[in-house]
């Protein structure tokens, strides 16, 4: 069996907003707080990304659509693994998923308190509605 390397795809920031939806901003910014790191391979110092950088911004854009903070992805990132990688288990790293686990059940408790701080302003706003429209009629 001989032993192939895989290539790897590079791209342009241009490339990787298209690919992502991510913004040039954004993009510059997590390479800032050292959430991403691309490559400067191009001339002139550009940045150019490999298809673990796409696999990564996947999943950050998950972890964001999950409402979770940038301190709390970098927490979450810092192994260099996929969220859902099944090495995690077999690698017995599971110090890895406890940690994940307490941020996640932590980030949990904090949307469901928002989430009845929430109920409680709609239902406040829905005695307003009531109260005005019973207003209203009682003035006609």
């Amino acid at each position: 069996m001989r032993n192939e390397r895989r290539l790897h795809s590079l791209y342009t920031i241009g490339q990787v907003v298209e690919l992502t939806g991510f913004g040039h901003d954004t993009l510059r910014y997590y390479e800032k707080i050292g959430l991403l790191k691309p490559q400067r391979k191009r001339s002139g110092g550009a940045r150019v990304f490999s298809d673990e950088d796409l696999r990564l911004l996947s999943g950050l854009k998950c972890l964001k659509r999950l409402g979770l903070s940038l301190e709390e992805i970098k927490s979450f990132t810092s192994t260099n693994r996929c969220v859902t990688e099944l090495s995690l288990m077999l690698e017995g790293d599971k110090a890895v998923l406890r940690d994940r686990i307490g941020l996640l059940t932590d980030h949990l408790a904090r949307m469901e308190a928002q989430r009845r701080e929430l109920d409680e302003l709609i239902d406040r706003t829905k005695n307003n509605i009531r109260l005005y429209n019973e207003l209203l009629d009682g003035t006609s």
